[in-house]
Formats: structure tokens, sequence, C-alpha cells
């Protein structure tokens, strides 16, 4: 019996290994190599496949340098502040969010910093469950440990999702303004920026008095951070 047991862990073990190694793969591969889709994209598709079977993703790839930096700086400061001096994990802002949470008695604030974000889009699924989780930080110190912060947010702008179907800011910055990624005006950029969290709501409520008072709030703080160069 003791030795099935000690077989059975030798196994799992294993497979948890093997399951690392693979993820580390992807992420060693994307230090140097722009991905096609992301599993949020894919997620993303195939539910919308489920009811439109020729439903297709806005997406296109573009470079660092071609994303206005008004929009890097608006979703720095919107979603990670402290993200050019952290190691992945923004240990205040968690306990912030996690006060918010406690007071209003559910989930209203995210504590997630912009490396734990993307490596949720690029390899993870949108299920919440404390396996995905466990997940998440395992991928988010691969990223850190691997790539650049210019690397890290090059990646981000290119996959998160920013409306129904619609991912990376190239495609943003075309399906809300009709502009590129690096034409953006202060007040895009901010609105893009208070997207992020809630982004096919959003696309379907542009006129939201909500998203138009943050977008003024982002407007204000976006300079006093910087971005990667």
């Amino acid at each position: 019996m003791k030795r099935i047991v000690l077989r059975g862990l030798f196994i799992g073990l294993s497979v948890v290994l093997t399951y690392q190694l693979w993820l580390f793969g992807h992420v060693w591969w994307w230090v140097n190599h722009n991905p096609t889709s992301s599993a949020m994209m894919n997620e993303r598709l195939n539910q919308m496949r489920a009811t439109q079977a020729n439903a297709q993703l806005q997406y296109q790839w573009v470079p660092y340098n071609r994303i206005s930096d008004k929009l890097k700086r608006a979703v720095i400061s919107s979603e990670d502040a402290n993200f050019l001096s952290h190691h992945g994990f923004d240990w205040e802002g968690i306990q912030t969010a996690a006060e918010k949470d406690l007071k209003h008695g559910k989930i209203v604030a995210g504590g997630s910093t912009i490396s734990q974000q993307l490596a949720k889009n690029l390899l993870l699924s949108d299920h919440r469950t404390p396996w995905r989780k466990l997940e998440e930080v395992a991928i988010t110190m691969m990223l850190e440990k691997t790539m650049s912060k210019h690397r890290i947010l090059e990646l981000y702008l290119n996959v998160i999702e920013w409306g129904n179907g619609v991912f990376g800011a190239q495609a943003a910055a075309n399906h809300y303004f009709h502009v590129s990624a690096n034409h953006l005006s202060d007040r895009q950029a901010a609105q893009l920026a208070v997207m992020v969290p809630n982004p096919r709501y959003y696309d379907d409520h542009r006129g939201s008095r909500e998203l138009q008072r943050r977008t003024y709030t982002i407007m204000a703080r976006m300079n006093q951070v910087s971005a990667p160069r």
C-alpha cells in the first residue's frame, strides 16, 4: 500500500513538474517572439463562435515603440502604479484591495499587477479557482525573472482584451477612435485604461457616467508615472 501511495505521489509530482516546464517553455519563447494568440483570446473566440460560427477577433500586434506613451502611462496609472518598482506582486495594493473587499462584503477591487494580469491572459482560463491562482503566481514569477519591464508591458498592451472580441492596443484604438495606437490623445488613452477591468461592459456602455468620471481621474494621474523605455 505504501509503495502504491509513493508511486502515486511520484506520478503526480512528475505531472506537475512537466506542466511547469511546459509553461516555462512558453514564457521563455515569448521573451523574443510575439504571440499570435493567447489562452484568453482562444477562450473568447470559442464563446463567440458558440453563437456566431464565423466570428473573428480584432487583433493586430504592434511594436512597443508604436504604442503611445500616453496609453502606457495611463494603463500603469490605472492598473499598477508601482509596476516599475515591484517584482511581480504589489503587496500594498493587494492589502488595500482586500480591505475594500472586506468592507463591502464582496470582491470590488482587484490587487493584480500588470505582470499577474499578463500571466492570466497568456496562459490561463478566465475561471477563478485556487489552482488557477497558484498557476498565476508561478507564471508571474517566470515572467519577472525572464523578461524586462519593457517586454512585459509590450506583451500586456498587445494581448489584453479591450472589448467584445477586441484584443490589444492597436485593435482597441481603431475600434473605439479610428486611430492607430500611436496617435491616441490623453483622453482617449485614459479612457482605454479605465476600460481594462471590464472591457466588454464598457464596449456596450461607452456613454457611461462612471467611465467618463474615471477617465478624467486617470488623465489627472497619468503624468505622475513613468513607462519603461
